[in-house]
């Protein structure tokens, strides 16, 4: 055998190692929990130095330390991420299997921040309500959040970093399970962006559109006009039944075109319509045509989809404020 064909066959046996080796690192790294799977999670978190409790989801923890006796403490359904959770507690569960447990610590400067002196600052006690005025009031000042350290005086020493900065923390965690099941998805989803217990359900709607109808004719493409036929397609459609805790809730009425793209975007659907119950019927409702996710909305596609409802939006008001009263 020629010196050539040895160099042939030597190349060849690296080129078909290294991609091997390449093959075994890929499926070594897509093994286990990745990102966009649903977890359900129970951790713990306290703080390195002192040990005291950040958050936790296990009850007899919360029980033990005396904290929030009107809260609910349970396991945590997330998304592996999306932020749910702090990046170091998500990278060090990719991976992983349901059943694992894990512990892992998050720096300061990714927790809660690092300290800040020039954030303790100075001011006057007048800004302050009169029934705050002691050492370790919680305050806001002109939309920030602190706590006073000493007040003397007319002036007050307030420290507007959070109470956590400074504070390295250490998570124990354990993956529960992984939820499939769509509705667990879409209310955990909703418990996450609202902290509140919604009823959802999905079902595939037949509804019309209006599409572009394609041309063959290349021939005055500029000057004709497009041309468009109604046809009917499917929509995969998550419904949540609203409720007045869901109308007055700040981070709804803030952000719900956001919260709906999120939604669509990780359950993998076309539309949400929010429904209320009136008078033992159900109707769109939302304030956006009762349609989300990406479809936007007006008062004008509002006043249609309650024309096409039967339904008088002035009663709706009236019956609402009847309820409040």
């Amino acid at each position: 055998m020629s010196n050539e064909s040895e160099s042939e066959e030597t190349a060849q046996d690296a080129a078909d190692e290294t991609e091997a080796e390449t093959e075994s690192d890929t499926q070594e790294e897509t093994e286990g929990l990745q990102h966009g799977d649903f977890i359900e999670l129970d951790y713990t978190a306290r703080t390195v130095e002192g040990g005291d409790l950040v958050d936790t989801t296990d009850p007899d923890v919360a029980e033990e330390e005396g904290v929030g006796e009107d809260q609910e403490f349970a396991p945590r359904t997330i998304v592996l991420g999306e932020g749910h959770v702090f990046d170091a507690v998500e990278e060090d569960i990719v991976g992983s299997e349901v059943g694992d447990t894990g512990t892992v610590t998050v720096p300061a400067v990714d927790a809660f921040g690092e300290f800040d002196d020039e954030e303790v600052r100075t001011i006057s006690a007048d800004r302050i309500p009169e029934d705050d005025r002691y050492p370790g009031a919680h305050v806001d000042i002109d939309g920030e959040h602190g706590h006073i350290n000493t007040i003397i005086g007319g002036r007050a020493r307030v420290d507007f970093n959070h109470p956590l900065a400074g504070e390295d923390v250490e998570y124990d965690w354990e993956v529960l399970s992984e939820v499939t099941d769509r509705e667990e998805r879409a209310s955990a989803l909703l418990d996450v962006f609202l902290d509140m217990d919604l009823d959802v359900w999905f079902e595939t709607d037949t509804v019309e559109e209006e599409q572009l109808v394609e041309s063959d004719d290349d021939e005055d493409d500029e000057e004709s006009e497009p041309e468009y036929e109604t046809v009917e397609v499917e929509k995969e459609t998550l419904y949540i039944e609203a409720t007045p805790q869901l109308t007055m809730n700040q981070q709804w009425m803030m952000g719900k075109q956001q919260i709906a793209q999120q939604l669509t975007d990780l359950l993998d659907i076309d539309r949400i319509i929010v429904q209320e119950e009136l008078g033992g019927g159900m109707g769109m409702m939302g304030g956006m045509g009762g349609m989300m996710g990406g479809m936007g909305g007006g008062g004008a596609e509002l006043e249609e989809a309650l024309e096409d409802e039967d339904i008088d939006a002035e009663e709706i008001v009236d019956e609402l404020e009847g309820a409040e009263e």
